[in-house]
């Protein structure tokens, strides 16, 4: 009796000290991505999650999983949903079931130039940000990854020479899918993983992607012309499931946000310089760059207008994001 009464006080004065002092969970946040390790972007996701791991005293982790070894953004998105992953760094168009608005910046011919592009993203990316919040997941900022650019091993100097290519799509890229419907192609859709086989094999030859896409993924092997007219931007993000996010403490919840978010403006900042130089880089190793005639250019610009209507239909697209964004492209259709 004595030895369970002494069992019963302190199992009383253990649950004492624990009321009102929560255990502190600990978490590792597992990251997928395509981004090669080595290349700057994961260089820089690592520094982050180093400086987290020692802000958080060892409470919030990282684990990356770089070079696609967790299938396309499709899959990675299909892991967070089922727990298998925690979070991603993925194209915007990932997101475009659940925050439509985030397949706005991919419209063609939407920006006129890089610094066009930064003046309106100050005011659009908190916006989208917002929308990819209450949509579920946990935004720490917009990487540019430039212009496109188609690039190919035969020249393309007009439309008709681009029929005539087997060309690659990403999988479910429906602006990418409008824009071959106008010109009267049928793309090959691929997995981003599998574009330097079908480069190889040439099942397809001809890829649209930005300069610093084409060598950090070794496509620039198999290309030999790039047609010197920007097409659209493309960009990157980091998420987190909000969910597993929110079950982090508030405190460590703020480095997280403070350290990943400034993680995202260096390498927003440094893809703009990135790309200048893999233009170069491409030149220096042979690849031609071609200039459309002016005749040609005004072809080829007929195609936002065609694309910009599809994508309004399909999405419905938010009336102040919409406007924010094409704010400085006079012909953009107007929403109703």
């Amino acid at each position: 009796m004595k030895n369970l009464l002494k069992m019963i006080t302190l199992c009383g004065i253990t649950a004492m000290l624990t009321i009102g002092s929560p255990a502190v969970l600990s978490k590792t946040l597992k990251v997928a991505t395509l981004s090669p390790d080595g290349t700057f972007w994961m260089k820089q996701m690592r520094i982050g999650a180093k400086e987290v791991k020692k802000r958080t005293e060892g409470r919030v982790k990282f684990k990356f999983y770089p070079g696609g070894v967790m299938g396309n953004d499709e899959n990675v998105l299909r892991k967070i949903r089922i727990g298998q992953l925690h979070g991603g760094a993925v194209t915007i168009g990932t997101l475009a079931q659940s925050s439509p608005d985030i397949t706005l910046y991919g419209l063609p011919y939407l920006f006129s130039s890089l610094d066009d592009a930064a003046e309106i993203r100050k005011i659009t990316d908190p916006m989208l940000s917002r929308e990819v919040e209450d949509n579920g997941f946990v935004n720490f900022g917009f990487a540019q990854g430039g212009f496109t650019y188609l690039m190919s091993s035969e020249p393309i100097r007009n439309l008709d020479d681009l029929r005539k290519r087997r060309s690659w799509i990403p999988e479910k890229s429906d602006v990418g899918l409008s824009v071959y419907e106008y010109v009267g192609v049928s793309p090959i859709a691929l997995p981003l993983s599998d574009v330097l086989t079908g480069l190889q094999t040439g099942l397809i030859n001809t890829v649209v992607t930005s300069p610093i896409g084409a060598l950090a993924l070794q496509w620039h092997t198999h290309i030999k012309y790039v047609t010197d007219q920007p097409l659209n931007y493309i960009a990157a993000m980091l998420i987190i499931d909000k969910k597993v996010f929110n079950k982090i403490n508030k405190a460590d919840q703020n480095i997280i946000r403070e350290v990943m978010s400034n993680v995202y403006k260096k390498i927003d900042q440094q893809n703009r310089l990135d790309n200048i130089a893999a233009r170069k880089a491409l030149k220096n190793q042979g690849v031609e760059f071609i200039k459309l005639s002016d005749a040609e250019k005004v072809e080829w610009e007929k195609i936002d207008d065609f694309v910009f209507k599809k994508m309004i239909h399909k999405y419905n697209y938010n009336k102040a994001l919409y406007n924010a964004v094409t704010a400085n492209k006079s012909d953009a259709p107007k929403l109703n």
